[in-house]
């Protein structure tokens, strides 16, 4: 991200921001709601246009082409393939299609990409393995469990064999006793090499798989460092007063 400006009318989202998220590393954001971590990722996307700055994935710009100076935003249909090519994303409240089944809906963006029939199922079925879901692939989502759903949110997401994961607060919509699990398959994919992007509040969990961990207010990088700096000696007093209210 390279100084990457968002407004919402008069209010000021993401003001100004870089960082950049190494192949393979795990990146937690903190930060009370508001401060902006939510439009940051979608920004990563292009769910949300930026107002100023870029945004690129191993070189290739995010929803625009350049052309010398000047960048032209990507039409939909190119966005969309680009978002398909590069990043996967989790949302808060799973968005499984309610009338597909568990595989149908781990299967709907391969096939959609060209994927042969047999070679999506094959790999969702090693996808919903992967999640601890594998007996579950002919169920329907209202048949599943909150933490299961995300799960199987998950195994859709990995499905395009994204660049770069999203997880927008994965566990914020669960019960307390679902959330592990749902952290479960987000360690294993930690250890695995895939670039995460993580915005939580489980802050045990954060100090636990994260490389970096940014801390945010007001749109802006407040502070960023590993997790025993962040979290054991955050040098900024918004970071400090952050966390005596949430540790």
């Amino acid at each position: 991200m390279h100084n990457v400006s968002k407004s919402f009318g008069t209010l000021k989202v993401l003001d100004n921001v870089s960082l950049s998220f190494p192949s393979g590393s795990v990146t937690v954001i903190l930060g009370q709601s508001g401060s902006g971590k939510s439009t940051l990722l979608r920004s990563i996307n292009h769910l949300e246009r930026v107002d100023d700055g870029f945004i690129d994935i191993d070189g290739e710009l995010v929803g625009y082409r350049r052309e010398g100076r000047t960048l032209y935003e990507l039409k939909e249909r190119e966005v969309l393939q680009r978002r398909r090519d590069d990043v996967g994303m989790v949302f808060q409240s799973f968005n499984l299609f309610p009338h597909l089944t568990v595989l149908d809906n781990v299967i709907e963006a391969p096939l959609a990409a060209g994927v042969p029939r047999a070679q999506a199922e094959s790999e969702a079925r090693a996808l919903l393995a992967r999640v601890g879901l594998s007996g579950k692939a002919d169920a329907w989502p209202r048949q599943l469990s909150g933490g299961q759903q995300q799960r199987v949110a998950i195994a859709r997401a990995l499905a395009l064999k994204p660049k770069v994961l999203l997880f927008d607060e994965p566990t914020s919509a669960l019960d307390p006793e679902l959330v592990n699990e749902v952290l479960d398959v987000i360690r294993q994919l930690a250890r695995s090499g895939t670039t995460l992007i993580v915005v939580t509040h489980e802050i045990g969990f954060a100090r636990e798989v994260a490389d970096t961990i940014v801390f945010m207010d007001g749109g802006r990088i407040v502070e960023s460092g590993s997790p025993s700096s962040v979290l054991g000696a955050p040098a900024h007093p918004r970071t400090r007063e952050f966390l005596s209210k949430v540790l």
